[in-house]
């Protein structure tokens, strides 16, 4: 009976644990390994980030890994790329955090465009970086940079055409069209 009784406990208790061990394990979550801060970086580091010094040890562990990914490219890259990443570091570093997340936002909402929106914002931005600096300086006061790099606007059908209104609800007609059906 003793027997029966402990055979019997045997099987209950493994019969609870069985959902237990049919269960999978529970997934983890890990985050980006803590990254070093300034005073452990090496001294190439720190020639190269060096734009960054003042922020360093403010940013978070994602943003440590992607500048240190950027030095370690850094050395095999041509003199004009160094010079322009140099640039780009000083630029990101005297942002606000409230800019940053515009510029991120700005860079989310492009790589979700079609190929030939982003081809057509490249060749904008292209000629927007080939002005000189005085002009580009002057388009962004009059807020046109913006504009110049805003995706190209989908273009209505050319076979509707809405009717011109001259005042007259009588007297509407279809504009003539011009060259290659636009107007």
């Amino acid at each position: 009976m003793v027997k029966r009784r402990y055979i019997g406990g045997i099987i209950l208790s493994l019969a609870l644990a069985a959902p237990v061990a049919a269960q999978p394990p529970t997934t983890v979550v890990i985050g980006t390994p803590p990254q070093p801060g300034w005073s452990l970086l090496s001294a190439q580091q720190k020639v190269i980030l060096t734009p960054l010094v003042a922020e360093w040890d403010k940013l978070d562990n994602v943003h440590r890994k992607k500048w240190l990914a950027i030095a370690e490219r850094y050395p095999g890259m041509k003199p004009e790329e160094q010079r322009r990443m140099q640039d780009r570091m000083r630029e990101w570093a005297n942002l606000t955090p409230e800019q940053r997340a515009k510029v991120r936002d700005s860079y989310k909402d492009f790589n979700q465009l079609p190929a030939e929106q982003k081809q057509a914002v490249k060749q904008k931005w292209e000629a927007y970086s080939n002005l000189p600096p005085e002009e580009q300086q002057r388009m962004r006061q009059e807020g046109k940079s913006s504009q110049l790099l805003a995706p190209p606007a989908v273009e209505p059908s050319p076979a509707f055409q809405a009717p011109e209104v001259t005042g007259d609800e009588n007297s509407a007609q279809a504009p003539p069209l011009g060259e290659h059906g636009k107007n």
